[in-house]
């Protein structure tokens, strides 16, 4: 009986411990530090940044369904990075996501209000969008954490790409993501007759700090503003390539900007969370 009764204990702890990984999978704690990535533009040029998390993941469109009751993707599959979402569309996930686990937002939104530091004129939603910076909440990562994170942080091997130097090894892009691997320069109809597309996410190789998918599969919004003289231009940072994008979009130093109410079936996000 004693046996038993031990033998039941031990099956509840190991099922807890169980649970409790599953819940911590999702995020990856990225000790902070100066940039190892050799050809960062970062390099030995930016303060050390403290601990963070970040999604092991891109957001799944399960895990958006779960939190916002819909899926706006093109390419359906519980599974499969969720895309076609806008920033706005992110900060408002992150924040609602923060609500239903208890956690202190992040984001404070005035959808009432112009935001007048806002030029974009392809913008027409224009949200104020402020934090609160000692908040728990869920994120966007700003573009120097997510380059630290994908360069493989304090672990940085300083290779080109997320992981390897080797794209293919670590990133769905517009070669690899169709019925066959494609030659030659990119063009939108061979994309189109070739079905590329996005894939699960974590079904390629990780990089330095176990993180998947930093370089293709979608475009991953950050929470800065791409600054630019254009200021008409002014848009978002997106980083990391995607499936439609070339071989270059995928760099870690690459930086790409879209307006924030933009969406598109390469356009995604991963979280972020203060430690």
């Amino acid at each position: 009986m004693r046996m038993l009764s031990v033998l039941l204990c031990v099956g509840v702890v190991f099922f807890m411990s169980r649970c409790a990984q599953t819940t911590n999978d999702r995020l990856v704690l990225v000790k902070g530090g100066a940039f190892k990535h050799s050809k960062s533009v970062y390099f030995e040029k930016c303060a050390p940044l403290a601990d963070f998390y970040i999604g092991k993941y891109e957001v799944s469109q399960k895990e958006w369904e779960d939190v916002m009751g819909t899926n706006p993707s093109d390419f359906k599959a519980d599974s499969l990075p969720v895309e076609n979402v806008s920033w706005y569309d992110c900060v408002l996930y992150c924040n609602v996501l923060s609500n239903s686990e208890g956690l202190l937002p992040y984001y404070v939104i005035d959808s009432l209000t112009v935001d007048s530091n806002n030029t974009n004129v392809l913008d027409s939603v224009k949200w104020v969008v402020s934090v609160v910076p000692d908040a728990n909440g869920y994120r966007l990562p700003t573009e120097v954490e997510w380059e630290y994170a994908a360069s493989g942080g304090q672990l940085s091997e300083s290779f080109t790409y997320s992981g390897s130097n080797n794209l293919d090894e670590v990133a769905w892009y517009w070669r690899n993501s169709g019925d066959k691997f494609l030659t030659g320069e990119w063009l939108w109809n061979s994309l189109v007759s070739n079905h590329c597309r996005t894939h699960f996410v974590g079904n390629k190789k990780p990089n330095e700090l176990g993180i998947y998918d930093l370089s293709g599969n979608v475009r991953e919004w950050c929470w800065d503003w791409h600054r630019t003289e254009d200021v008409e231009n002014l848009g978002r940072i997106w980083t990391g390539g995607g499936w439609i994008g070339a071989d270059f979009c995928c760099e870690l130093s690459f930086r790409g900007d879209h307006q924030a109410n933009g969406k598109g079936p390469d356009q995604g996000f991963r979280i972020c969370r203060n430690e």
